[in-house]
């Protein structure tokens, strides 16, 4: 069961990692009083975010039929009680939550681009 969430275990890590890179980027640009408005660097936010918003949609669908088919179909979650279940579709809700997220982030930078 764990192998089988291991994506959506490395596609929210590396969401985490683009975050965390544009998040020194933006406290690097506020420190140094410099602007990030040049095109060629909003279109790479432009692709950086919609290739995590996929693999995040991906891995939370992917991740949504495992568990789908484990709690609902083969009832496997009643007759395993040890494995937390439940804890499996709260993280799946909140990979959803995380992509919506990340599609309108990646919506609105590019109308950014697009304003240029």
């Amino acid at each position: 069961m764990f192998d089988l969430l291991s994506y959506l275990i490395a596609s929210m890590g590396l969401q985490l990692l683009w975050s965390f890179g544009l998040a020194c980027l933006d406290v690097y640009a506020l420190r140094r009083k410099r602007d990030l408005q040049n095109p060629v660097l909003v279109s790479l936010f432009v692709v950086g975010d919609w290739v995590t918003a996929m693999l995040s949609l991906a891995a939370a669908c992917s991740s949504a039929g495992i568990i789908v088919l484990y709690a609902r179909d083969l009832e496997f979650c009643k007759a395993q009680s040890h494995i937390p279940c439940r804890q499996f579709e709260i993280s799946i809700i909140l990979a959803f939550i995380t992509w919506l997220l990340i599609a309108m982030s990646s919506h609105v930078m590019f109308w950014i681009l697009a304003s240029f």
